[in-house]
């Protein structure tokens, strides 16, 4: 009981002094009230583990009838609540009546210190109980909502990602803080996804907070949670992604986007492994393996003075940074034939393949938005595709930066580029084509089938 916080309502002060002068020394906070009136108010301003409720509040009165209008406005603010009847030796019929009710149980006037104690010490650890069941409850929603993914395919086999893969090994099996890093579309989820899977809490679902979708107002109660009343749309208690990835990984995306007021918050949290959820003021500790992701400079945050220097050491204890499909030339044509695979299942075009002219193009390109770009494209080509073949024109290569190289293109390279460039500028027409190259049809058509065009 000492970390509880208990409400007394009686209109008989001497007993709301009585029983405030055996509860204050073994409970965290007492507060007592003549007036049932109060009771409104008393529930949106503190969370009580117990509240100890008289049957009569008007003189002359003894039906019961006030104390168990009170008691179904307690539990309609909520239910989980733990209500104790105080009744006189005559109203126990009228007790057993509000247990049927809602109430936990009763108190007779007048009361057996230890049986007194005791019956709240069990009020308190229902409430406690029914508060973990509701939070699984939220849980087990939680977990559901999310997108069952299987396990990510992980493809690459160049040196770069061999390299993020070969620390992915290193790090997954320890319980230290991982921060990704690299640009939009480089797969920093995929990669966090691996090291949970990878993890000693892989059994758990790893729980995913994009931080860039939140707001100000939205964020403590999103990752720490908050109680009934807190604020004017909080109509119950709710667990935060914090306390639902008790046992497993919260992964923040975009963690970079956390204005410096809640980056302190944070670092709070982080420091004392606990937290507090919005309008409480109840202390739970939790057990979680943190991974975080940025697309941002985060040391140039930290030198600008836009993210604290001691939260960034709180969140990467290891770093991965993760390479932009630009350095990994080699793993292009496998991710996209994997991609290919995928699409042409999904949307029923089996016997759909690359170019070779589309194959040269893609390792050649930059791909600003990297493998989600990639995979965007292959997704796109497939559902337009009417022939068996996908070639340059299936994507939208042009007015996008090609991959710069220092190497002279060899005359067949640029021969293939300009025929591609006039069938693109002419729409197709090949009598266009071969007349502003200066070749006859044939000559273009063999030059196509050539290429693979």
């Amino acid at each position: 009981m000492k970390n509880s916080n208990i409400l007394i309502i009686d209109d008989n002060k001497s007993i709301l002094s009585a029983l405030e002068l055996l509860l204050h020394p073994l409970c965290n906070e007492v507060l007592t009230s003549s007036n049932p009136n109060q009771i409104p108010f008393l529930l949106e301003t503190k969370r009580f583990d117990a509240i100890l409720l008289d049957m009569n509040y008007s003189a002359g009165i003894t039906t019961g009838n006030e104390g168990l209008y009170w008691l179904k406005r307690i539990l309609e603010y909520d239910t989980s609540s733990s209500v104790i009847m105080i009744t006189a030796y005559g109203d126990v019929e009228l007790a057993v009546r509000a247990i049927r009710e809602g109430a936990v149980d009763f108190v007779l006037k007048p009361w057996d210190n230890s049986k007194l104690l005791a019956t709240i010490n069990a009020a308190v650890q229902l409430r406690n109980s029914r508060r973990e069941v509701k939070t699984l409850k939220e849980r087990e929603q939680n977990l559901k909502a999310a997108v069952k993914k299987e396990r990510p395919i992980i493809i690459g086999q160049s040196q770069r990602f061999r390299e993020v893969l070969d620390l992915v090994d290193k790090v997954a099996k320890t319980d230290a803080n991982v921060l990704l890093t690299g640009e939009n579309g480089t797969g920093k989820e995929v990669i966090a996804r691996e090291i949970h899977l990878q993890s000693l809490r892989s059994n758990e679902v790893m729980v995913n907070v994009d931080i860039g979708s939140l707001s100000e107002t939205l964020f403590e109660s999103e990752l720490f949670g908050h109680v009934k009343g807190a604020f004017t749309d909080a109509r119950e208690d709710r667990a935060g992604k914090f306390e639902l990835a008790k046992g497993s990984t919260l992964f923040l995306d975009e963690i970079a986007n956390i204005s410096l007021p809640l980056q302190a918050k944070l670092l709070v949290v982080l420091q004392n492994r606990e937290v507090v959820r919005v309008g409480s003021n109840k202390k739970t500790p939790v057990d979680i393996r943190l991974i975080c992701a940025t697309n941002s400079n985060i040391q140039a945050m930290v030198n600008e003075g836009k993210f604290r220097e001691d939260l960034l050491y709180r969140i990467n204890t290891i770093q991965i940074e993760i390479p932009p499909l630009r350095e990994r030339i080699e793993d292009i044509p496998l991710l996209a034939a994997f991609f290919l695979e995928i699409y042409t299942a999904k949307y029923k075009k089996q016997g759909l393949r690359f170019s070779h002219a589309l194959l040269d193009k893609m390792t050649r390109y930059d791909w600003p938005g990297n493998v989600r770009e990639l995979q965007h494209s292959i997704e796109k080509a497939v559902i337009l595709s009417e022939g068996n073949t996908l070639a340059p024109d299936h994507f939208l290569f042009s007015g996008t930066r090609q991959k710069t190289t220092s190497r002279i293109q060899t005359l067949e390279e640029m021969e293939q580029q300009m025929i591609e460039a006039s069938i693109r500028q002419n729409s197709g027409n090949m009598s266009a084509v071969a007349s502003q190259l200066g070749i006859t049809r044939q000559t273009l058509y063999n030059k196509i089938k050539k290429y693979g065009l």
